[in-house]
């Protein structure tokens, strides 16, 4: 199953932000996995919002993953510059706002769903390999 970039995205104003960001939610009704994944565009000057995700019974987690552009993320007030590669883990209870601090549209990718039970990924090579690449950048 394939979706191309474009189809099926819109224009929305997320949490009161600054600018419409144009929003494509990719395999919204063709997939079962327990998040949901959407690729945003926010034009310069555009923003999310500062919102907050309450803990309990309607949490949820967002992980957003630039690609282009520049933008800054606020986490509880502080102020995080990103590039492209970055990416930002936006627990619930943390209140955050992404904001295109660049000159050109600000593309990312973000996975939000509501916190699940940590998963044992090193039965995956790929799990033991990012164990072992963590750990050295710690021991350096």
């Amino acid at each position: 199953m394939i979706e191309r970039a474009g189809a099926a995205s819109f224009d929305h104003t997320l949490h009161g932000g600054a600018l419409p960001t144009r929003v494509q939610w990719r395999f919204r009704e063709d997939t079962s996995l327990p998040v949901s994944v959407q690729t945003w565009e926010f034009p310069p000057g555009g923003s999310e919002g500062a919102h907050v995700h309450p803990v309990g019974e309607e949490a949820l987690e967002e992980l957003y993953l630039l690609h282009e552009g520049h933008a800054t993320m606020s986490l509880d007030g502080v102020d995080h510059e990103l590039r492209p590669g970055d990416a930002v883990l936006a627990r619930a209870g943390v209140e955050h706002d992404l904001r295109n601090t660049g000159d050109a549209t600000a593309r990312v990718t973000i996975i939000w769903g509501p916190p699940g039970v940590p998963v044992d990924w090193t039965r995956f090579a790929t799990g033991q390999k990012s164990d072992a690449a963590r750990r050295s950048e710690t021991t350096d």
